[in-house]
């Protein structure tokens, strides 16, 4: 039995079955209809176009937990110990229920913070499927192969505290499980962390599809407020200048892959992860084949706007936050 955190009666967070350090939220049928039902004035449009809306809804929805998740989502995500979580609105599980789930997530994060403009799509959340017969000019769209574990933001001159990942459809699909690391459970940690080659500011440049024109110089490490490391690291969009820094980069994403600490499992549809993006990398495994495969997700990632917000030391990178 999932030992059982916190309980109301419209909502309960426990320790899931995957790791202490990811726990699972789960809302009643009941309080997500309230929620979607007082929100209904506000289409998605104008959640898109009024971005104040966005701390509306969130004010509703934490309204509607009597004034609870709010606290429990900012000790939660700021946790060392924790950063993550699996959160199931019961009842919100159809594709047809897209624009709901937009809604649901917008609630969400800007509880803790201010989602950033996601240049892909030219909003403040991205929505896109995966298909056998992408080909795109990232992993991100292609089935066959994992999208190996990374931070999000790595590429854009925006703070990124926080990742949203929902998953909003699924059809004939096998395989493709979420996974996370922890950086303190990751064997190498040490070893990466104090090379000298850690705080080096290196070049990150997307893709033509992220629709990014402008590189990003960070370094892979940098420390908290608490002198712990946090990192800053994707595998595709990194540009080496030398040897040296191309084989230890190589070295550090075998090491991520072959941790025996990355967790894998299914979200379901209708579910999502909220992550600490700075001590938590994500990724997927890849699918099997199928003719008609298809799965739809949608992304929210921004920073922690909160007084108590440990994660200052990215901050300087930052250059702009438009959404």
């Amino acid at each position: 039995m999932k030992e059982v955190i916190f309980q109301s009666k419209q909502f309960k967070v426990a320790h899931s079955d995957y790791s202490p350090r990811l726990l699972e939220v789960v809302f009643t049928k009941e309080v997500v209809q309230d929620f979607l039902k007082e929100v209904e004035q506000y289409p998605v449009q104008s959640l898109e176009y009024k971005s104040f809306l966005r701390f509306r809804v969130a004010e509703i929805l934490n309204r509607l937990c009597d004034n609870k998740l709010q606290n429990i989502l900012q000790s939660t995500l700021t946790n060392r110990e924790q950063g993550a979580l699996l959160i199931n609105p019961e009842g919100i599980d159809d594709v047809s229920q897209g624009d709901e789930m937009v809604k649901i997530a917008t609630a969400f994060v800007h509880l803790v913070g201010r989602s950033n403009f996601d240049d892909m799509t030219g909003k403040f959340y991205a929505r896109w499927a995966v298909v056998n017969t992408d080909n795109s000019d990232s992993y991100l769209r292609q089935p066959q192969k994992p999208l190996e574990l990374h931070n999000d933001g790595t590429y854009v001159n925006q703070v990124t505290d926080y990742v949203l990942m929902y998953k909003i459809d699924e059809q004939n699909m096998k395989g493709g499980d979420s996974q996370l690391l922890h950086l303190d459970d990751w064997e190498d940690l040490d070893k990466y962390f104090n090379h000298h080659l850690a705080r080096r500011v290196m070049k990150w440049s997307a893709p033509p599809s992220k629709n990014v024109t402008e590189d990003s110089y960070h370094p892979v490490f940098e420390t908290d407020n608490d002198g712990r490391p946090v990192m800053l690291y994707i595998d595709q969009f990194a540009q080496p200048k030398d040897y040296e820094e191309g084989t230890w980069l190589a070295d550090l994403g075998d090491s991520l892959e072959n941790s025996n600490k990355k967790l894998s499992f299914p979200v379901p549809v209708g579910q999502f992860l909220l992550i600490n993006n700075l001590f938590w990398l994500h990724g997927r495994d890849k699918f099997e084949r199928h003719e008609k495969l298809r799965r739809e997700l949608m992304r929210q990632r921004g920073y922690f706007s909160f007084a108590t917000n440990p994660f200052k030391s990215y901050h300087h990178l930052a250059r702009s936050n438009r959404s």
